[in-house]
């Protein structure tokens, strides 16, 4: 490859999903096979420079200042296919030319560094965070490594993000150090090898693709071992372009960086833009303003959505129009809606015989005004509290005896999700602690928010509440359900969801309600549905999108640099409105010494959580999240929550307990 195709290609890789990781794993490999500097004008050769490494390698093996690995040495070296290097270089190994995992020696009072595994970096070229201890502290049971070495995080998942550095600048009296003991070391023995080009070697895709692959141990443990470190196929430069090399890299990596930078500046800009149209879509006060901020968030539709994340907003919004009655036309003919909350009231008021319909005579509703609902309601609607139009029942709580192998299913919150880990009862109970398809449910623990019970009888959780409406033939379920949606987006949205889990019932049957006479209740359903179908399509596209922009994204490396940089495939996990609503559950338990903070924090919390609540309690951005909480879920600390929820995927075939097949669950929606 020459560097006009090189630069060609720059641009468009950059800008791809992904891209800039892509771009610097392809600029390392590009690096070490001798394809991103032009050659020098004097006539160098690597191979006058390996003479000479060997002769201060012996040199070094007489004066006993060598530790040397016999096992090893005589192996020959295993040249990796379909890479042929410049004319001036030679293939060698780090055992080759430098010492692998040297000691040090110095006296127990003097002060040296010390490098927790938090204080290797993963950025390229980036400085090692170091404290300082005395030798004597430190010198046992710890690796040990000095400046001008090059040291690698060894164990999964640092090794896979890149944890390495070239020492540098160590604090202390003489540039010597120990740290964490998951670190291989290479020193060099002689001037002519750069610390700064066996670095980019070993971050290259030429070193990391199979030590993936040629890692040892169990899950969660697993680690590149030294015999792999010590002998991959080493490419070895002359002296001089080792050091046009590292400075082309270096230089380009700044440029990786201001690319990013820039990208991040578009994404807030975009991010911005977008929240500034839908706002303005919210704050519309009448169908001319509407109409008007819809014509803008259209015409710059292109700009404003470019990851299937993006859509959640959208969806919000599409909920928040809906209940406000933007989305629907009022129709003088429509019956009043106080007229069907007068006869909900009434049938409320009254009380069965069998106390199927009866509730506390003691609950007493405020009157709701437009100021605590946050907007004006349209002419013909009404004001109610949700107490008001349902009944808010309580499921019930299990002792471990209580629940069985057998017998009916009782529904948890993470039964809302996923088929999985049920558990049974046969227990007789009231008829209202029992729920049957088409109940409308509300989870108020940690994933809290309505859904619509597609499934078979079950008895319900304490944390679960049905809402049994008082007159199906004045109020639609549906609806509500979409108000639940709206007011539980609101408070997930304004960060304070981690309170739900402490709403009570009373607060509950106290939140307020617009209510739409019942015929445009219909409409608006049906409107929202219509909505929904077209940011799924729409979230369909922009998936699509972004998976073909990172195929040819790929594609572009692989034949650039003549080695596939495997990327993972895209999963269910990474679609937004089933990754923040799933429910979490720790898996096998990690080591005390894994870095496993999800399962950690799973742990805390009785095994499980939403994965909402997960990422607050983890902090920092999203990315890093996802990322972490796959790396867990590879290790089987956390369960897998990759199922789907799409009626239409016909390869997921879900069952409950009885055997039916799972019906979709109604979550599509939810942001």
């Amino acid at each position: 490859m020459d560097a006009q195709q090189f630069l060609a290609e720059f641009r468009s890789i950059a800008n791809a999903p992904g891209g800039i990781d892509q771009l610097r794993q392809m600029i390392y490999q590009l690096a070490v096979t001798g394809s991103l500097t032009p050659r020098g004008n004097n006539a160098e050769d690597a191979g006058q420079l390996l003479s000479n490494i060997e002769q201060e390698r012996q040199r070094l093996i007489r004066a006993k200042k060598y530790k040397r690995m016999l096992a090893l040495e005589s192996e020959p070296i295993r040249r990796p296919p379909g890479i042929a290097l410049p004319e001036a270089w030679r293939w060698s190994r780090l055992l080759d030319i430098g010492e692998i995992n040297p000691r040090n020696q110095a006296k127990d009072d003097q002060l040296a560094a010390f490098v927790p595994m938090s204080g290797i970096p993963q950025l390229h070229r980036a400085p090692i965070v170091a404290e300082i201890k005395h030798w004597s502290e430190i010198k046992k049971g710890y690796t040990h490594f000095a400046n001008g070495d090059v040291i690698l995080a060894k164990i999964t998942p640092c090794f896979e993000n890149g944890k390495a550095a070239v020492v540098d600048k160590l604090p202390g009296e003489a540039g010597i150090a120990a740290g964490t003991t998951e670190l291989q070391v290479f020193r060099p023995i002689h001037a002519g090898v750069l610390p700064g080009y066996v670095y980019l070697f070993l971050r290259s895709p030429l070193f990391t693709v199979e030590g993936e692959k040629n890692m040892t141990g169990t899950a969660g443990q697993k680690r590149v071992p030294t015999d792999y470190f010590a002998t991959r196929a080493f490419p070895l430069p002359p002296t001089e372009e080792q050091s046009r090399i590292v400075a082309k890299v270096d230089e380009l990596m700044a440029l990786c960086d201001q690319l990013e930078a820039q990208q991040k500046d578009q994404r807030k800009m975009q991010n911005a833009l977008r929240q500034s149209i839908l706002q303005a879509l919210a704050s519309a006060q009448s169908s001319h303003e509407l109409r008007d901020s819809w014509q803008r968030l259209q015409a710059n539709f292109g700009r404003l959505f470019s990851e299937p994340g993006d859509v959640g907003a959208l969806r919000s919004l599409i909920l928040e129009l809906a209940v406000k009655g933007l989305l629907t036309r009022q129709i003088e003919t429509d019956v009043k809606a106080e007229e069907q909350l007068s006869e909900i009231r009434r049938i409320s008021s009254q009380v069965n015989e069998t106390g199927v319909r009866s509730r506390r005579k003691s609950v007493t509703y405020r009157e709701v005004d437009e100021d605590e609902l946050g907007y004006k309601i349209p002419k013909g609607w009404a004001l109610a509290r949700l107490g008001e139009l349902v009944r808010v029942l309580n499921g019930r709580a299990y002792s471990k005896s209580e629940l069985l192998d057998k017998g009916t299913p009782v529904l948890r919150v993470g039964n809302l999700f996923t088929s999985k880990d049920w558990y049974y009862s046969d227990l007789i109970l009231e008829a209202d602690k029992y729920c049957n398809k088409g109940d409308l449910l509300y989870a108020w623990s940690a994933s809290f928010g309505p859904f619509i019970w597609d499934g078979p009888k079950v008895i319900f959780h304490y944390h679960i509440w049905k809402l049994d409406l008082f007159s199906a033939t004045n109020l639609s379920k549906d609806f509500l359900y979409l108000v639940l949606q709206e007011r539980t987006a609101a408070i997930k949205s304004s960060g304070h969801g981690i309170s739900m889990a402490h709403m009570t019932k009373e607060k509950m049957e106290q939140l307020p309600v617009a209510l739409p006479p019942l015929s445009e209740q219909d409409r608006i359903v049906f409107r929202v549905s219509e909505l929904m179908r077209f940011c799924d399509e729409i979230e369909k596209q922009l998936h699509d999108a972004v998976g073909l922009a990172q195929r040819l994204t790929t594609a572009s490396v692989s034949a650039l640099t003549g080695i596939t940089i495997e990327q993972d495939d895209e999963v269910p996990m990474k679609v937004p409105q089933t990754e923040l609503i799933a429910l979490l559950r720790l898996g096998n338990p990690p080591d005390v010494k894994a870095q496993a903070p999800l399962a950690t924090l799973l742990a805390r919390h009785n095994g499980e959580m939403s994965a909402r609540d997960l990422w607050q309690r983890f902090g920092g951005e999203i990315d890093a999240f996802y990322a972490q909480l796959k790396t867990e879920v590879a290790h089987g600390w956390v369960d897998d929550p990759t199922y789907d929820l799409n009626e239409d995927a016909p390869d997921s075939p879900k069952k409950y307990p009885d055997g039916a097949q799972v019906a979709k669950m109604k979550v599509r929606e939810e942001a």
